[in-house]
C-alpha cells in the first residue's frame, strides 16, 4: 500500500507563501494523477489543484492564479505552490491519487495564515 508524506506547511501572513512537498513510496507513483487536497476541520475535504501523468493540470476556482501544482516523476514527489496566501486558506493540506478512496493517506501538513 503506498505511503505519502506531505511537508513544507507552517504559519505564514497573509500574502505570503509556501512550497508544500508530498513523496510517495512507491514509484508507480508517476503513472497516476496526483492532487492536492484539503480539509478544516468540521467541513468537507476539497480538492484543490490535479496534475495528470502527463503534467496537464487543474484548479479550483478558489486557488487559480494563486497556486501551482507540479511533479517529479524521477523522485515521485509532487508539489504545491502557494502563493499570495489568504487566512481561508488554512487547513490540514494531503496529497492524494485523483481520483483516490483514502485508503492510503499520509498524516498531511498543516498551513496556517494568519497575522
Amino acid at each position: 500500500q503506498v505511503q505519502f508524506v506531505e511537508s513544507g506547511g507552517g504559519l505564514v501572513q497573509p500574502g505570503g507563501s509556501l512550497r508544500l512537498s508530498c513523496t510517495a513510496s512507491e514509484s508507480i507513483f508517476s503513472i497516476y494523477a496526483m492532487g492536492w487536497y484539503r480539509q478544516v476541520p468540521g467541513k468537507q475535504r476539497e480538492l484543490v489543484a490535479t496534475i495528470t501523468s502527463g503534467s496537464s493540470t487543474n484548479y479550483a476556482d478558489f486557488v487559480k492564479g494563486r497556486f501551482t501544482i507540479s511533479r517529479d516523476n524521477a523522485k515521485s514527489t509532487v508539489y504545491l505552490q502557494m502563493n499570495s496566501l489568504k487566512p481561508e486558506d488554512t487547513a490540514v493540506y494531503y496529497c492524494n491519487f485523483v481520483p483516490t478512496t483514502w485508503r492510503s493517506r499520509g498524516q498531511g501538513t498543516q498551513v496556517t495564515v494568519s497575522s
